[in-house]
């Protein structure tokens, strides 16, 4: 095991000694566990890079969902407003309060990842009660 010398700001070290007792652990296993976390989430990263304004969510499920960044709003929301409420892009944009550049990274994101948008969406409509 290698060793590194850390040094972290005195308010820094006290939340992560807070929580590290909680955890019931040592700051030191709570520090690499945070590192390893954080290292694993990085090495799953699955942002198109063509892509910027778009970023992948774990939802509810734990399946990792293409979101509009730093909005929360799902790529699957804009293609059903788009194919199947019939609304315009800058509908959708005034909608979920985005700029019509979301919007159209969104339709262009689509268009690169459709099977997988698809299959979410199917996967949705599924779930869904049917209405009689």
């Amino acid at each position: 095991m290698a060793r590194y010398a850390l040094n972290l700001p005195a308010q820094l070290k006290q939340e992560a000694e807070k929580w590290a007792a909680m955890q019931g652990v040592s700051l030191n296993q709570f520090i690499q566990w945070a590192v390893a976390e954080k290292v694993g989430a990085l090495t799953q990263q699955l942002d198109d890079l063509h892509f910027p304004h778009i970023t992948y969510r774990r939802g509810a499920a734990g399946v990792p969902q293409p979101v509009i960044r730093e909005t929360g709003v799902r790529v699957q929301t804009i293609v059903t407003a788009l194919q199947t409420w019939r609304m315009t892009p800058d509908q959708i944009a005034a909608e979920y309060g985005l700029k019509p550049a979301q919007v159209e990274e969104a339709r262009a994101f689509y268009a690169e990842h459709r099977h997988e948008i698809d299959l979410s969406i199917s996967a949705e409509a599924a779930l869904e009660p049917v209405r009689g």
